[in-house]
């Protein structure tokens, strides 16, 4: 499994990287669209819809998110930082800080498929704006905050195996704990203090440090969620497109939750207009 997990980063990270720097904008787009449809696949699955309702939501994710992406492509042609589909964004947020928290507590049980389907896109199609928007305003930034969750992830999981005792939510997710969480947050402060030090920017680093580590935490959250969605469906993974690593919700799971919320951030705090 471990020698699955390196050699699937070895290939894919290079073709991700070479996609986010040179990519021209129509295949950027075509790629993310691409993703959102394969998680829309997956998703169907954990949410266990019938055949038929799985290619309706395909379809309809494709069109859909064709769609705001063709939106915004001629939105940010005019303005990096358009505030058009800033709705989609707060409607994001929204998820992420009040229903998801409701879900993982359990206060509630989704059964309409449909439902099931809006949640679907709540999750995928506010990512794909994010990482065309941020990719727009500039591939760094948006390569920065990709690896405030990787940092995140990688020094929850080391902390975690080597001081973890207190569980964070052992029914949901039994290795994590708030040792791991504690050494996430940690980890992306000093990744942060590096950032604002190397930006030398004062209008951005008053708010940089706090955004990512409510990054942090948010992707904390929506790792959490697709744990229990998975419990829920008695699955291990989401799917098994990446060999060694799952499917493309277990690798997007983090970002779902925090790059949308970024870039809503930098909208509201440092959009230049």
């Amino acid at each position: 499994m471990l020698k699955a997990r390196i050699l699937t980063a070895i290939v894919v990270l290079p073709l991700f990287l070479s996609a986010l720097f040179f990519l021209q904008n129509i295949f950027w787009a075509t790629f993310l669209l691409a993703l959102a449809v394969i998680g829309s696949r997956e998703w169907s699955q954990l949410a266990r819809l019938s055949v038929r309702k799985t290619i309706l939501f395909m379809l309809l994710t494709a069109l859909v998110g064709g769609e705001l992406l063709f939106q915004l492509s001629e939105s940010v042609k005019i303005d990096a930082y358009s505030s058009d589909p800033m709705w989609v964004y707060i409607l994001s947020a929204a998820f992420w800080l009040v229903g998801a928290p409701l879900y993982l507590k359990q206060l509630y049980v989704v059964k309409n498929p449909y439902i099931w389907m809006l949640i679907g896109w709540i999750l995928l199609l506010p990512t794909c704006l994010a990482l065309y928007q941020l990719r727009t305003i500039s591939p760094l930034l948006l390569l920065g905050f990709m690896a405030t969750i990787w940092i995140s992830d990688t020094a929850a999981y080391f902390t975690g195996r080597s001081f973890g005792k207190h569980k964070l939510a052992p029914t949901i997710s039994p290795n994590k704990t708030w040792e791991g969480v504690a050494g996430a947050l940690i980890a992306v402060l000093v990744y942060g203090l590096v950032w604002d030090y190397w930006l030398n920017e004062e209008s951005l680093a008053l708010t940089l440090i706090p955004l990512l580590l409510f990054m942090a935490i948010l992707g904390i959250i929506g790792d959490l969620y697709e744990s229990l969605i998975k419990r829920h469906a008695n699955v291990k993974d989401s799917g098994n497109i990446l060999p060694g690593h799952g499917g493309i919700l277990d690798r997007i799971d983090a970002l779902t939750s925090s790059l949308p919320f970024a870039i809503l951030a930098l909208l509201i705090f440092y959009s230049p207009a």
